[in-house]
């Protein structure tokens, strides 16, 4: 495994235990399709989240959330749509969130979330 993927894996980690603690209902981690991936698929009450996590371990080239490119959200839309025909969501409202998580070189992980980021 690269270090990249590494802190990659360990972001979605603290995401995915940020989110349970937080309420939501994790329903996949890393679920793909032919079209790509989603980091975390979720319900926070009757509101189906697609969360994309982005991980640095510095903010020396910008926050994490700031890597969520136009291209990116473009993509996440797709690969919902790729979920919902999958996994009927009846009617559910669909929400993007985007969890940034900054992996210090010491101390804990710093995480904020950004819901209904796009």
């Amino acid at each position: 495994m690269r270090a990249k993927d590494g802190v990659g894996r360990y972001g979605e980690d603290v995401a995915a235990r940020y989110l349970a603690e937080h309420g939501y209902h994790v329903l996949a981690r890393n679920w793909r399709c032919s079209a790509g991936e989603i980091d975390i698929v979720a319900r926070d009450g009757a509101v189906l989240v697609i969360c994309e996590v982005k991980t640095r371990s510095s903010v020396a080239f910008g926050l994490p959330s700031e890597a969520v490119t136009a291209r990116k959200q473009a993509k996440l839309r797709e690969l919902a749509l790729h979920w919902l025909r999958e996994h009927p969501a009846h009617g559910a409202a669909v929400r993007f969130d985007v969890a940034s998580v900054l992996r210090p070189p010491s101390g804990p992980a710093r995480i904020s979330l950004v819901r209904g980021a796009f």
